[in-house]
This record gives structure tokens, sequence and C-alpha cells, in this order.
């Protein structure tokens, strides 16, 4: 039996233009499989899949814009935009176009063969971020790998690091994924317990804390220092203005690579296209990947200039899907729509007002709000449950997650209008005027 939302007709902005939409129109498009419900869904899942995430009770079974829906037809403004992967916004026509366009006629060779689309990707993206290089993987992790590779090769062959003895550096709450060498630089428990043992050479410090860095960087046989500009996992951690200028200055004084992790913060999501761009700085090795395809597909890669990315020959390092053609060309049209789209801009204009809004809320709640553009998070009074707060904006249409308990991060699509992100805060604000006393 079909189940069909009935909407009224009214303004709604989807991909960037404003349109009326009738009940008839959707009708026609937001139609939604009756055979299963929600709680069907969480059923089957709980009984054939590993339990490794705790997701929110929402079944999503469509998604367009900055919308989703659930199996029952309600719908919800996405306020996690798939942990930034869908920056340009759920299904973009000009993405999808491209997707299946390409699919179409070519969609895997392997690297033992060129494709017409691999060079022109490379080309477009090496000359926007001006490197001189692009290496490409699939998932954000496997780039976290990638620059790590890169940077030890660099550290043995130019910088002669003695053998096996190359060390990389992190920051304290740093995330880039739950691989074995992820896990080995993570300050996390949840993350690293049992996991053991961990990749030697990595090392940890304290984050936005430049004395510890200098201190730390003049050993030399470090040959890099990873870092994410603004921490995402850790709680949209954004660090005191001039650090990121600082981590520049100081590898360069002691010959280490500065590996920028901008899997999450990067391609708009934080007001710029780089959150690095924000003190206008320029890492060694860029680590891009989740809104590099815009949602329709894994792609990451690492960008670098040759002396780096030339340390690494033939053999000793690829991927089977990495460079595909698939990947490339939906790869391409969503770096694209991020600039014509001028994503940026919307970001940092409707961040603005969404940090305006949410540092109006009672301080004995939400005793905290931090970001740039749409990263944003608020940290919660610790006696409040930040994951019941999150059930209850599910309720009002609001979807976000909580992590490490008492931070609620809100990242929507960068396409979301100035009305749309005032009337989630309106729901935000709503509940958590709840929990005042």
């Amino acid at each position: 039996m079909e189940h069909i939302i009935r909407l009224p007709v009214r303004f709604n902005v989807v991909f960037g233009h404003s349109r009326e939409i009738s009940k008839i129109n959707w009708q026609q498009k937001l139609k939604f499989n009756r055979s299963i419900t929600s709680q069907e869904v969480f059923d089957r899942e709980h009984k054939y899949g590993a339990h490794n995430y705790h997701p929110l009770p929402v079944a999503i079974c469509k998604a367009e814009g900055v919308f989703m829906w659930d199996m029952e037809g309600n719908r919800y403004f996405d306020f996690l935009s798939a942990y930034s992967a869908v920056n340009q916004g759920h299904c973009h026509p000009r993405i999808f176009q491209a997707f299946v366009d390409q699919a179409k006629i070519l969609t895997l060779t392997s690297r033992a063969f060129y494709s017409d689309a691999l060079g022109e990707f490379e080309e477009y993206i090496t000359r926007l971020f001006a490197y001189d290089k692009w290496l490409p993987m699939n998932t954000g992790v496997e780039g976290g790998e990638t620059a790590c590779k890169l940077a030890r090769k660099w550290g043995y062959k130019k910088k002669g690091i003695p053998k096996n003895q190359a060390k990389i550096i992190f920051a304290e709450g740093n995330f880039w994924g739950r691989t074995l060498s992820a896990v080995s630089s993570s300050t996390d428990p949840l993350s690293y317990n049992e996991f053991g043992p961990f990749m030697p050479g990595f090392h940890v410090i304290p984050y936005d804390d430049l004395h510890s860095l200098e201190k730390t960087l003049a050993d030399p046989t470090v040959c890099a220092f990873m870092v994410e500009p603004i921490q995402g996992e850790a709680g949209v951690i954004v660090p005191k203005t001039g650090y990121l200028k600082g981590v520049r200055e100081l590898c360069t004084k002691h010959n280490v690579l500065w590996i920028a992790d901008e899997v999450q913060t990067g391609l708009c999501r934080t007001g710029r296209l780089l959150a690095v761009d924000h003190e206008a700085v320029k890492p060694d090795i860029l680590i891009l990947g989740k809104a590099l395809s815009g949602g329709f597909y894994p792609v990451s890669g690492v960008l670098a200039n040759n002396p780096v990315m030339l340390s690494i020959g033939p053999g000793e390092h690829g991927s089977t899907y990495g460079g595909n053609p698939l990947g490339s060309r939906i790869a391409l049209e969503a770096l694209k729509v991020l600039e014509e789209e001028k994503l940026a801009e919307r970001a940092e204009s409707c961040g603005k007002i969404l940090r305006e809004e949410l540092n109006k809320l009672p301080r004995d709640v939400v005793t905290l709000v931090r970001g740039k553009g749409l990263l944003n998070a608020i940290v919660i009074n610790k006696e409040i449950d930040a994951m019941e707060i999150c059930l209850k904006l599910k309720d009002q249409g609001l979807l976000a997650k909580p992590t490490h308990n008492h931070i609620i991060r809100l990242a929507p699509p960068l396409i979301i209008s100035t009305s749309q992100i005032q009337e989630c805060a309106e729901i935000i604000r709503r509940v958590i005027l709840t929990y005042c006393k």
C-alpha cells in the first residue's frame, strides 16, 4: 500500500532556487513503500547487522535538498549532512545527472588502464586548490592513510630520516577514521580500547598548543604533523586565531610536512572553500573526502606538490576503485556545484544567523555555542542527556546527533536558506526551553 505525503501549496527552496510546489507535484514525487515499517527496519538491522553503530530511531527512505523522510512519510530537516558528505544537498540534480551519464558508459577500469575521466578531474582539482598532483582514493580514512604513507616516504627519501624511525605527530581529540592506523593516533578509548598493538611512530600532543608543537617538531625524526583545522568528531573544537598560521610557520622552520585533514571541514562547510583559508595558509598535504562526491559515491584523496607526491612510485600505493571514471565524473561535478552555487558564501551567512540564534538559548541548558560557517555545535549541561534532546528534536522534525554525550553537532546541507535556518533555530529553541527550570 502506498503512502503519499500531502503538503499544502507553498514556496520551498530546493538547491538554491525558489519555486512553487503544488500538492499534486509533491504527491507524485514523494511516494513511500509501506510494505515495511520503521520498527521493522530497526529490527532487521539489529538481527542481521553488526552492532557497531547506535543510530537515532528513524528509518530514512528518501531525501532531497535539506530534507529527509522516514518510512511513514514524516519529513525532517537534516542537521547532520551525513557528517558533511552532502554539503550540496541530498540527491543534487546536477551531480545525479553526471552520475547517470557516466554510469551508462564506463564505471570502472582499475588503474591498470587510463580513462578519459580521471585526467580531466585531476586537472580541475589541482588547479582549483593550487597543487601539482592529486592521488585518488575512496574513503576519508584511506585519504589519511595515504597522507601518512606519503609523509613517511618523503621523510626517508627527502629529509634523510634513518630507516623505520619516522614519526608522525597528531593532536589530542583527533578523529580520522577507525582503521588500525587511525585508532593508533586516537585519544578516545572507544576507538582504541582492545584494538592494540598499535602503529609505531605515532605521537600525540595537545590540540591548539603551539608551544608543545614546537618542542615536538625539534626532533629530527619527525616527518609530519597531521591535524584537523577544526576538530569535528571531538565536538567542533575551533582553535584560537593564529594557530594554523603558527602550524605553518613551525612546520616550515623544522622541515616537517603539515598534513591538513579537511575531510569534514573542507569543501565550503566552514564558510570558506577550505577551513585553512580562514588564516590564508597552505598545508603540504591536503586530505579531502566526504562532500567531494556530494554523497553519491565514496571519493577521497590527497593533494600535494611534486617533491612530496613523487616520493611514491608505481606499485607502492594504490586502490582498485581509486580514481575510477564514475567517481571522477561525480567529483568533478560536485566541485563545480560548490563553486557555481557559491555554497561557501551560503555557509558563511547562514552560519552567522544560526550562531546568533543559538547564543540566545538559556545558559543553564546550552553552556557554549561554537563553530564556523555551517559546522557548529552546542555544548549541553552535563546534567542533561544530549541524546534525549536529539530525540525531542526528531519529534519536532529536525535530525541531529550527539557526540561525546553532551555535545550536539549542527551541520545542515549548505543549500539551506535563511528562512529555513530561522525555522530550524526556532525548533531548537522550543526543545531547549523545555529543560529550563
